[in-house]
């Protein structure tokens, strides 16, 4: 049982041990490398990730090499490929450890059964799809109708804890800005 897993289960629901004990035991633990891919773009996602320590970002690389950052998954949070998983069809995005990393894997067929035989687990998975339904929906108001600044902003407010570990260029990737905007936008903060 990993137990940075074990403290994100008893801090975020009320599973006995028996029940995380089950559940952990079904994860399969696996350490990725700086700027090792978990998924490839055109692979199928076959497993629920948990991420224990470590960072990893979901992306896609258009037509002139330019990286389009989706998600960013820090540690004590869960990631997919959410189409590829549930339609079993080669996923469009690539998911790569940004630091040294460690996750936890569930095969889809484990992890639906656990799912029925823990209520308590499906509980929190329900919870988890709700939140990230209404980050999904927030994200997108702020890329179609925000400023640059107010991205950046709103970028700081969600993820303070990630400024210090993602290069420049990735958090501009993730705001849809150029890096040349996202170090204006900085000179100008620090200028106040």
């Amino acid at each position: 049982m990993h137990p940075e897993f074990e403290k994100y289960l008893k801090e975020n629901t009320n599973l006995t041990p028996d029940d995380i004990h089950h559940i952990s035991s079904k994860a399969v633990g696996k350490t990725l490398r700086r700027n090792e891919l978990l998924l490839q773009s055109g692979d199928v996602c076959k497993q629920k990730v948990f991420i224990a320590k470590g960072l990893l970002r979901t992306y896609s690389i258009d037509a002139n090499g330019n990286e389009h950052i989706l998600q960013f998954a820090p540690e004590h949070s869960w990631t997919l490929d959410v189409e590829s998983y549930d339609k079993e069809i080669p996923a469009e995005t690539n998911m790569g450890a940004v630091e040294p990393t460690e996750v936890l894997l569930w095969h889809k067929d484990d992890f639906n059964n656990l799912l029925s035989e823990v209520p308590e687990l499906n509980k929190l998975s329900q919870q988890i799809i709700s939140r990230n339904i209404y980050y999904s929906r927030k994200r997108m108001l702020t890329t179609l109708s925000a400023t640059p600044e107010e991205k950046y902003d709103d970028f700081i407010q969600r993820f303070p804890k990630l400024l210090t570990r993602l290069p420049l260029r990735m958090i501009a990737s993730y705001l849809g800005i150029s890096i040349k905007t996202l170090t204006r936008i900085r000179h100008n903060q620090l200028q106040r």
